[in-house]
Parts: structure tokens; C-alpha cells; sequence
């Protein structure tokens, strides 16, 4: 039967005269033998069967869009392949890393394959004479391992660092009490140097244990006092301008963490002027409260970001100075403000932190 008309208008029914009986299942011989009354039953019968056909196909292809719609929302690259190498299936990711595709080949589709800053899990099965490969990215908890591992040394290394940097510090401050007034100068430096090794390794433990912070109600320029403390002790050659616009007015934050915060970006800010090309420097500090939030900004005329990729990757960092610590504890203590970070698109550099200002 090679024609069949399926008319909607007439209900679905089909008439004897559209049957091409010369490709008939049925002959023509054995349909004049019919009774009329059978012929219409049969008809009746066919037409049920096309329409039940058409209702099987049908289902077929919207199981057949389901199926390859989960396939695609499914975080995992995939290929199928057929047993002469052919591809019977791949999805959209899939399609997306083709060369590492045929890096993990080299290793029969088994293990972990690194690509592009990027680390993926290929496992391979075979499933009705095909092959299944998945390649997951596992860059993210590769990354937390890495971390969690650097993390364990480096608060390792903090504490037993700490004493003997702790009985140098009394040292140098016996010192500073018997020298002559042209010693003092050499003595100072050192207390600097020592004040920066202590402030590393308190941001290394802090970072390692993780932060938890104590909101309280201060004032915003209680901040800018202490920066103009800190500021002392940091160690720098250029002239530096250090501009403070701190609003009047009270907030709820919590004072010490807030102060880490910004003595490394002011660090970072006094660190890219010495690397610049710039003979002078400025560095501007504003903080002011809008409606629930505390918004603070910080710029300054020193090198430009290289990689704002890198800015708060722990143990990452592109300055000379620094061990990649600073901006990455700054993120988590803003963050526990359920606040947030960012390099504005700015011709001006200008890092924008803001915090929720609530209890």
C-alpha cells in the first residue's frame, strides 16, 4: 500500500477507490469477494491501525527529543561511538572540547586529562556494541584539594615560624633601647620587617581556619584611623599621597576584619606604585553608607592589574612582594559580610567592596 489519504475533515476515514490495489496487501481479487459491510469494518480496522501508527511515531520522537534534551542539560561531555570508530552521538559539550577529546585517546579514554587551566575525568564503558565515553570537569574540586592541601602546610609552617619571629621582635625591641640614636633608623627597619613577617603568617592562619566575624555597630572613620596606623609600619621608597574620604556616621561591621580588608588593598595599592613607572603616588580611600549597604573604594595610580584572573586566587599572585594571601582572605571576610568585590571597568582603577549593613 503506497498511498493512503487521512482525511481529518472526514473524520479519519478512508474510502475503498484510494487504495492502489496493483501494491496492495490485499489483491483486488479477494476485495470484490468481500461483503461491502466487511470492507468497511476492514477499512475501518486499517484506518485505525495508521492512526495508531502515526500516534507511536510520534511518541517516538518526542521520547527521542526528551532523551537527547537530558543528554544535553547534563554537566558531563558525551560520546557514543559506533564499533567502526564512527560518532553515533556526541552532545553540545562534547562537540566544545574536541582536542581534549583526543588527548584522553591517548590514554584509552581512562583518568584525568589537563587542558586549557581546565582538568577533566574521562571514563569509558560499553553499553550494546557501542562505546560511552564521559569527560566531566573536575576543575573545581581538584582545585579545593589543592587548596585544602596548601592550606594544611602553610598553617604548619605559620606556627613554627611564629616563635622564633616572636623572640627576634622582643630582641629587636631590647635592642632598640640600647643603641645610639644613629642605630635607631637600622633597628626600625628590622621591626618592619618582622611586623610584615607576623602579619603574613596571622593571614595565613586566618585564611587556613576560615572567618568568622563579629558584627558591631563602629563608625566608619574608626577605620581610617587605624589605616593611618598601619601605614607606618609598611615599608616603601616613593612619595606617597594617602587620601582618606571617610562619611560621618555608624554602620555595623565587624571592626578587625574590615580593617584587614583594607590595609591589603591599600598594601596592594602601595606595592603597585612602587612597581610602576610613576616617580610619585597617590592612594584614595573612600567609604560611604548607601541605603543597606557599606561601599567602600579604593584606586590608585600604581601598575595596572595583569591578570584579574589571578587577583584572589590563593598562592597566586603577580606582584613582587606578597604570597598571594591578601585578596583572597579579603574575598572571604567580605564575603562572610554577605558582600562582594570588583575591579570596575574604569579607565581609573578602582576596587569597589561593598557590605551588607546589617546585624
Amino acid at each position: 500500500m503506497s498511498r493512503v489519504a487521512n482525511d481529518k475533515s472526514s473524520k479519519n476515514t478512508i474510502e475503498l477507490e484510494e487504495l492502489d490495489t496493483d501494491e496492495s496487501v490485499i489483491s483486488a481479487d479477494i476485495l470484490e469477494k468481500i461483503d461491502p459491510q466487511d470492507k468497511q469494518e476492514l477499512l475501518g480496522l486499517l484506518n485505525e491501525f495508521i492512526l495508531q501508527t502515526y500516534k507511536i511515531e510520534k511518541e517516538f520522537k518526542d521520547y527521542k527529543a526528551l532523551y537527547e534534551w537530558v543528554i544535553e542539560i547534563l554537566p558531563q561531555a558525551i560520546w557514543v561511538i559506533n564499533t567502526n570508530g564512527s560518532f553515533f552521538y556526541k552532545n553540545t559539550l562534547a562537540s566544545q572540547i574536541e582536542a581534549i577529546f583526543l588527548e584522553a585517546k591517548k590514554q584509552d579514554f581512562n583518568g584525568e586529562v589537563d587542558s586549557e587551566e581546565k582538568t577533566y575525568l574521562f571514563q569509558s564503558n560499553s553499553i550494546q556494541n557501542k562505546q560511552v565515553i564521559t569527560a566531566t570537569d573536575i576543575t573545581l574540586q581538584k582545585r579545593q584539594e589543592r587548596l585544602a592541601s596548601m592550606g594544611r602546610v602553610s598553617a604548619h609552617l605559620a606556627h613554627e615560624i611564629r616563635n622564633p619571629v616572636g623572640s627576634i621582635s622582643l630582641l629587636a625591641s631590647t635592642l632598640l633601647k640600647r643603641v645610639d640614636s644613629s642605630s635607631k633608623p637600622i633597628v626600625f627597619e628590622i621591626q618592619k620587617a618582622l611586623w610584615r613577617v607576623e602579619r603574613i603568617i596571622s593571614a595565613t592562619l586566618l585564611f587556613s581556619k576560615g572567618v568568622s566575624i563579629q558584627k558591631a555597630k563602629h563608625t566608619l572613620p574608626s577605620l581610617k584611623g587605624d589605616l593611618e596606623d598601619v601605614i607606618e609600619q609598611y615599608t616603601y621608597t616613593k612619595a606617597i599621597d594617602f587620601l582618606f574620604d571617610f562619611e560621618d556616621g555608624e554602620a555595623f561591621f565587624d571592626m578587625d576584619l574590615m580593617g584587614i580588608v583594607l590595609q591589603n588593598f591599600v598594601y596592594n595599592a602601595i606595592d603597585a606604585i612602587e612597581e610602576s613607572e610613576e616617580a610619585t603616588g597617590w592612594v584614595k580611600v573612600q567609604a560611604r553608607i548607601c541605603d543597606d549597604d557599606i561601599i567602600f573604594a579604593i584606586s590608585d595610580n600604581g601598575k595596572a592589574v595583569e591578570n584579574k584572573n589571578l587577583l584572589f586566587e590563593p598562592f597566586q599572585t603577580t606582584k613582587l612582594k606578597g604570597n598571594g594571601l591578601g585578596l583572597a582572605l579579603s574575598l572571604q571576610i567580605v564575603q562572610a559580610h554577605s558582600g562582594s568585590i570588583r575591579l570596575l571597568e574604569t579607565q581609573e582603577k578602582i576596587f569597589e567592596i561593598k557590605i551588607l549593613n546589617a546585624m
